[in-house]
């Protein structure tokens, strides 16, 4: 039988050995979390964006959608800095929220700040939903800024300069463009043109004009006017009143094809889609000054959406 004073040496062992852990534990802990940056030593430095990049180490994905740097920024103080507005020409100051370890806001983005010198910094474009950053694509984005005595000093150049495609951007949009122009009407095979279908009217039968997607405000950039090109068409003298959406395949050399489009009924699906293929080989191919999408100046097939009204 146990006695007493024994149990009582048990307990203080294992009391011992608890606060041994906890205190090990809570040790760990402090050294995982991370000081909050001090942005002292770079106050002041106006920094460029020169490259914004996927982890690939690409600035441009598969549906050809091109990270393009663009910021001018400037610290002021750890809780403030400044960045440029292409809207208002000058630069705007923002608060610098800080969130956790290495994660900032300001300017209504999130980044995560991965490294900070008197030359360059870092940083990690975060997408943040309901307080969770997403492991994403959208996560994927990193940003490079150098000082501009670090630009102009040291690697005698300019921002712009810096700033253009690479080498293995150009590789990577041609390896793309030679399977758009091998299958220019096979959706799954082309991709959006950084400089996108140009259509223009080659008659006075025929108005067109360019349709503007971009909203701010509900998170559609610039960057949707050339995903997504758009266009209003008019047709005078028509065969007869009509209206429809669809989109049109156009391929390297300005051929036209019937891509997508809906709304009608199920059963008149072929009389619809030989309606609008007549519509784009009758009309649009032939009174239409069609100039094909280009990335980085190469051409290739690439999907616009064009709503075509008929007044006869």
């Amino acid at each position: 039988m146990i006695k007493i004073n024994q149990i009582c040496c048990i307990l203080s062992v294992i009391f011992a050995l608890s606060g041994c852990n906890n205190g090990s534990a809570d040790q760990q802990t402090k050294r995982q979390v991370k000081p909050r940056l001090s942005f002292s030593a770079v106050k002041g430095i106006k920094y460029h964006e020169v490259k914004r990049r996927f982890s690939n180490g690409l600035s441009f994905d598969s549906i050809g959608f091109q990270q393009e740097p663009s910021w001018i920024i400037q610290f002021v103080s750890n809780d403030s800095i400044l960045a440029y507005s292409p809207e208002k020409k000058r630069m705007l100051g923002f608060h610098l929220h800080y969130d956790h370890g290495d994660v900032y806001n300001f300017a209504k983005e999130w980044f995560r700040i991965k490294s900070s010198s008197t030359d360059s910094i870092i940083m990690q474009r975060l997408q943040v939903n309901k307080k969770e950053i997403a492991n994403d694509i959208r996560s994927d984005v990193n940003l490079t800024f150098y000082s501009e005595n670090y630009i102009k000093d040291h690697l005698k150049s300019s921002p712009a300069e810096l700033q253009k495609p690479t080498k293995h951007d150009t590789a990577f949009i041609k390896g793309l463009a030679e399977r758009a122009n091998k299958y220019p009407f096979q959706r799954d095979s082309v991709f959006a043109a950084r400089q996108p279908v140009e259509l223009r009217p080659n008659s006075d039968l025929v108005s067109v004009e360019k349709l503007s997607s971009v909203d701010v405000l509900g998170g559609k950039t610039q960057a949707y006017d050339y995903l997504y090109p758009s266009f209003r068409i008019v047709l005078k003298k028509a065969y007869k009143d009509f209206g429809y959406t669809f989109t049109v395949l156009v391929d390297e050399k300005g051929k036209m094809s019937l891509g997508t489009f809906s709304g009608e009924i199920p059963e008149f699906h072929e009389v619809r889609k030989k309606v609008l293929q007549g519509i784009i080989s009758v009309y649009l191919q032939n009174l239409l000054k069609i100039k094909p999408g280009t990335t980085l100046g190469i051409a290739h097939a690439s999907e616009i959406t064009v709503t075509v009204k008929g007044i006869k």
